[in-house]
């Protein structure tokens, strides 16, 4: 099962995201319209993705996304924005480590396509990581063993 967070100010375009992502049953959504408590969420549940708006009255969507990178690495981080322009993209990119850029209005496949491959690309580094710490849990086994090879 994977948990998925969609973070925008406007109530009726979570409500449209969560009918979109509700045909999954392998995903569970949570939505927040108030950026913050999205944030107070995330220090207590593991999240496999976000979405968030750029725009919201609060906090801007590329804060979100680093507040993320920095509390939860491996989360997927997703920006769906109306707002198109070369310096929002270079922000989500650089600034937060964007997965993905989704523009609003958003085609519902193409959506749906993004998420599942931000996930499948969190497995596989995950994946990574714990094949590269058993490759290094190993060579530790060996050299305490005497073998320095």
């Amino acid at each position: 099962m994977y948990r998925i967070m969609v973070v925008d100010d406007e109530d009726y375009i979570l409500k449209a995201l969560r009918r979109v992502m509700a045909a999954r049953e392998d995903w569970e959504v949570e939505t927040f319209t108030d950026p913050a408590q999205a944030l107070r969420r995330a220090r207590t549940t593991i999240f496999d993705a976000v979405i968030t708006d750029y725009r919201m009255p609060e906090v801007d969507g590329i804060e979100l996304l680093q507040a993320f990178r920095e509390m939860q690495p491996d989360t997927i981080r997703i920006l769906l924005t109306g707002v198109i322009d070369i310096d929002t993209l270079m922000s989500a990119i650089n600034q937060a480590s964007a997965f993905r850029f989704v523009p609003k209005p958003w085609e519902d496949e193409q959506l749906i396509q993004c998420v599942e491959e931000g996930l499948k690309f969190r497995d596989v580094l995950l994946e990574n990581k714990i094949l590269a710490q058993t490759v290094r849990d190993q060579r530790e086994a060996l050299k305490s063993m005497g073998y320095h090879g």
